[in-house]
Order: C-alpha cells, then structure tokens, then sequence
C-alpha cells in the first residue's frame, strides 16, 4: 500500500504534464510560423510540470523560459501560457509570492512586446483582449494557489487541533484514573489498615502471653498471626501500586509463594496437598499473580464451606497455558445449588480478562472443584 501511495501522486502529475504536452503539440502543429524549436521548447516546459507539487520553483523557471521562447518565435496566442498559468499556481500554492509574479509579468511584458512589434495587419484591440485575458488567467492562477494554501493550512490546523484534543483527553483520563487510585488507596488505608493492624497485635500478644505462661501457643492463634502480617504486607504492597502509577511491575503475590499459601492453610486444620506438573518457569506477571489469587480464594473457600474437607491443588505448566485446578472432597455434589459469592466473581474477572476459561462447580463424586485455563501468550 504504501508503494501504491508513493507512485499515485507521479502519476497524477505525469497525466497533468501529458495533457498539457498534447494540448500544445496539437497548437504547434496548426500554428503556421512555428517550427521544431517551438515543439521542443513547448514539450520540455509540459514535462517540467511533473514537479509542479515537489520543486515548484523548478517548473516555474523552465517553463517561463520554454514558453516565452514558443510564444515570442510563433505568437500562438494564450495557448502558449498554460504550462506557466500550472506553474504560477503551484508556486503560490507553496508559499511563494515575488517568483511567480515575475514571471508573469515577464511572460505578460515579453509577449505583449512580440505582438506589438509584429503588429502588421492585425488591430490594436485584439492584442489588448489577448492580453487582457492571459492577465486575467494568471490572477485567477495566483487566487486559486493561494485558496489552495489556505485550505491546507486550514486542514493542517485542524488536524492538528485534533492531535491535541487527543492528547489533552488521555491526559485527562490519565489522571482522572490516578486521582480515583489515590481515592481507593486512601479508603483502603482508613478501613483496613488499622483493623489488620489490630488483629496483628492482638494475636502477637495472646502468643506472648502464652509463651509466658508455658503453655502451648493454638495452631489458630499463629495462623492468624502469620496471616495477619501476610494481609498487612499485601496490603502495603496493593496501596503502592495504586498510588505510584508507575510503581512496582513485580506482583505483590505469585506462586513463588504457594508454598508458604499451602502452610498456612494446613496451620488452621484444612488437608492441603500440592501438585505440580511440567516444569517451573518464569510467568507473565498478571498470569502468576491470578493463579496465586485463584489457589488463595479456592483454598478459603474450601475452610469456610466444607468444613473437614481436604483440599488438592494441581499446577500444571502447559504449553500455551498455565492450568491451575483446587479440588475438595467436601460435601458438595451435582445436586447442591453453586451461589457464586464475591470470591468466586473476582475470580472469573480475572481469568477473563487474561483470556483465559475458569470452571467453578460441584464433583459428581463429592466435593467442589475451581479449574482455570491462564493462556501464557497476549490476552486475546
């Protein structure tokens, strides 16, 4: 295409030269007085028009001169002014005002003098008309050349005005976007800190005291602990994203981290068993961060609603995707009723915005499965 786009605006202007050669050859040829030099002379000022649109200046010297040689020797009459009128105007077109005023006033002066001089047997008044009328066409050359460079100016201006208007609505949106972050940060920062910070140290000095006391610290009281201060780290870690716009790339939580997930999820009793097929490699950071996200909410869910139940999580690295699949033995079966709650939702949120499928829903031999399907390419 741009090829095409390239050789359209030569040829536009080889068809332009072309006419014009024909139109003159065809005057040459039924003018008596001219000769081979007037044919050459009227062919090279058509072909200098080629450039009318790239070097104005070009065509406008080569054909003033070409024109003036034709007209002077043969005195065809305004034919011979054609190649120049182009000239004039694509001379103006491009800004110029003194050049192509010359040359029409020589073209004009040069002209009018060769009929004077050779002025035996015609009248006076149909020099002055022959005159009169080619100056008329190289006013209306100039005026059109300069309508046309008004008109692109205007063209220019406007897109340029659009280009801005472009450019100042992102960076409205950008920072009508930071200005709602620093919103949801600060709200974030109000409600949950100072909770999480709390439960941290409440839970910090019920262990104290019962170290103190020689007894044996609950495996409840540590886990809420441990998560307490895994909670108070994401959530610092969320709140510099959302207030640095250009802030840490790294996700707070990835499966580098599964590990520790499962630990704390068997500290307050729930069976947990980890699976992992094909080998680890580095992920995209929003699939590492989901498939975190996704084991976390499913292993919750599987301590909150199926009480007793054992959970297995299975990470296989495919190739074109990441699978990660958390299935308990709970009490769940076909026939139970699947309400999805605001963990569930978050999570096919994610999946999809990643491209990828999640299913969510009862085993037909007991249980509840979560499986989702994270496509390691470009979200589609």
């Amino acid at each position: 295409m741009s090829s095409l786009h390239g050789w359209r605006p030569w040829a536009m202007d080889g068809a332009i030269a072309a006419v014009v050669a024909a139109m003159l050859s065809v005057t040459v040829l039924a003018t008596p007085a001219a000769g081979a030099l007037d044919l050459v002379a009227a062919l090279i000022g058509s072909a200098a028009l080629v450039f009318w649109r790239r070097a104005p200046l070009v065509p406008l010297l080569i054909s003033t001169i070409c024109m003036l040689v034709y007209a002077v020797h043969a005195q065809p009459g305004p034919p011979a002014a054609f190649p120049v009128l182009v000239a004039v105007f694509s001379s103006v077109r491009a800004g110029h005002r003194l050049l192509p005023a010359l040359a029409a006033m020589a073209f004009l002066g040069s002209s009018l003098a060769a009929n004077l001089a050779a002025a035996a047997g015609r009248e006076p008044q149909t020099i002055v008309q022959h005159t009169t009328l080619l100056l008329g066409w190289f006013v209306a050359a100039g005026v059109a050349g300069t309508v046309a460079r008004t008109r692109q100016a205007y063209l220019e201006q406007v897109e340029q005005r659009a280009v801005e208007a472009e450019r100042t609505r992102d960076e409205t949106a950008r920072r009508r976007a930071g200005e709602e972050r620093l919103r949801i940060a600060r709200e974030l920062h109000d409600s949950l800190t100072h909770s999480i910070s709390i439960i941290k140290v409440q839970a910090g000095v019920a262990v104290h005291l019962a170290r103190k006391r020689g007894d044996e610290v609950p495996a409840a009281l540590l886990a809420i602990q441990d998560a307490s201060g895994d909670a108070m780290r994401e959530l610092r870690a969320t709140l510099e994203i959302l207030r640095d716009q250009d802030g840490p790339e790294d996700a707070p939580s990835g499966l580098g981290r599964l590990d520790d997930l499962v630990d704390r999820a068997r500290s307050t009793g729930l069976p947990a068993t980890v699976t992992v097929l094909g080998e680890r490699r580095e992920l995209p950071a929003e699939v590492d961060r989901a498939a975190y996200r996704i084991v976390q909410e499913a292993l919750t869910n599987v301590s909150r609603h199926a009480g007793g139940a054992a959970a297995t999580v299975r990470i296989d690295y495919g190739g074109d995707a990441l699978v990660v699949q958390v299935d308990d033995d709970g009490a769940a079966g076909t026939g139970t009723p699947c309400v999805p709650g605001v963990g569930l939702i978050g999570m096919r949120e994610r999946v999809t915005a990643l491209g990828g499928r999640l299913r969510a829903e009862p085993r037909p031999e007991g249980g509840f499965t979560v499986r989702a399907e994270l496509p390691l390419g470009e979200p589609s």
